[in-house]
Formats: C-alpha cells, sequence, structure tokens
C-alpha cells in the first residue's frame, strides 16, 4: 500500500511541474508575440537592419 501512495504522490507532483512548465512556456511565447508585434510594426527612419545573411562561415579556414 505504501508504494501505491507514494508513486500516487509522485505522479501528482509531476503533473503539477508539467502545468508548470506549459504556464511558463505560454508566458514566454506570449511575450515572444508581443514583442514581434511591436518590432514590426515600429516605424524607424532606416527600417530593420539586417544583413540577410551569414557574414562568417561555420567552419574554420584550412592551410
Amino acid at each position: 500500500m505504501f508504494e501505491y501512495e507514494m508513486h500516487r504522490i509522485r505522479s501528482a507532483e509531476l503533473i503539477r511541474q508539467a502545468d508548470e512548465h506549459r504556464l511558463a512556456r505560454a508566458a514566454l511565447a506570449g511575450r515572444k508575440a508581443r514583442k514581434a508585434e511591436r518590432s514590426s510594426t515600429a516605424t524607424d527612419a532606416e527600417g530593420p537592419v539586417t544583413t540577410g545573411g551569414q557574414r562568417r562561415t561555420r567552419y574554420a579556414r584550412t592551410a
């Protein structure tokens, strides 16, 4: 009986942790969405500053 109760407690704890993690991810996604919306609606004089490509190669040059 003791093992069954320990299993139920552990299961409830894992479910609670998963709910907290899910809420944290939802909050982060909401913040990212608001930030993206804010940056897309901003009207800078120069517009968005992006290079459009990779500046360096991923691998070091061989001798």
